[in-house]
């Protein structure tokens, strides 16, 4: 199964880095003993491989060649491969340029690199479905896609509005192999006008789609801005148990502060 991480966002919530966003230190780990700094996308990358993913696309810009080098050609027991996007065109344009490494017949695992989210293993939880959604609860699901469900069918997807119907949004999503291929048709059936992946979900449903929502996530926080990097700190910080859950929920600032708008769900920012 493939992981596929778009990272050719300009990142400018969080600017100026002297590097890629996707490479902010965030916590820490140990390797053979030694702690070392943690880039916030190994947590990503982290998450898909005990999703089951032993592939992972990262889909870069032309600038961020520092990614490459800091990662190059695997992590833990998966294979990386890097596809280039021009221009940071949104998620939509990421998740399908990934086309060129990924088979006909081999599922997808999408997720967003600049965010950290519990439980580690909640990836897991999809079913093997055309197309299927890790949910968080959330304070503030307007800066972000909420998921609307019927049951554990999706109904709709509120991509950013002002007061959304439900508190749950999407962290990640999983696709077959045959709903890869039926979202990317649809795209470009669509003349390629999708920025945001939820517009594209929902012409899907309405096409005769079908999605699924699993409430699986306990933790969400978005990386993209300096009050987001000091609450997944707190997050991290927090976290308790061997499966890493954390006692702070998604959302909740320890400081009582407001969670952080994020602009496209980590498409384009």
């Amino acid at each position: 199964m493939w992981g596929i991480v778009p990272a050719a966002g300009r990142g400018s919530r969080i600017q100026p880095l002297a590097f890629s966003k996707e490479l902010l230190p965030v916590g820490s780990r140990r390797d053979d003993g030694t702690e070392r700094p943690c880039a916030v996308s190994e947590y990503l990358l982290e998450r898909l491989i005990l999703g089951g993913a032993d592939k992972i696309c990262f889909v870069i810009s032309p600038g961020k060649s520092d990614i490459l080098e800091y990662f190059g050609d695997h992590y833990g027991s998966a294979q990386l491969a890097y596809v280039v996007q021009p221009n940071a065109l949104g998620l939509c344009d990421a998740v399908f340029r990934a086309s060129t490494v990924v088979c006909h017949d081999e599922d997808v695992m999408v997720g967003l690199p600049d965010t950290v989210w519990f439980p580690k293993a909640a990836l897991q939880a999809l079913p093997d479905a055309d197309l299927s959604f890790l949910l968080f609860p959330v304070e503030r699901p307007e800066f972000f896609d909420a998921v609307v469900l019927d049951g554990d069918s999706v109904r709709e997807i509120q991509v950013k509005q002002p007061t959304p119907t439900s508190r749950w949004i999407w962290g990640a999503f999983r696709m077959s192999a045959n709903g890869f291929r039926d979202l990317h048709a649809l795209w470009n059936a669509r003349e390629r006008r999708d920025e945001y992946f939820g517009t594209l979900v929902n012409a899907y449903l309405q096409a005769g789609g079908l999605g699924i929502g699993v409430k699986a996530g306990e933790s969400y926080v978005d990386v993209g801005t300096v009050d987001g990097y000091r609450t997944a700190m707190a997050l991290l910080a927090d976290s308790t148990g061997t499966d890493g859950r954390s006692r702070l929920r998604a959302g909740t600032f320890s400081d009582g502060a407001q969670p952080v708008p994020a602009t496209d769900n980590g498409a384009t920012a």
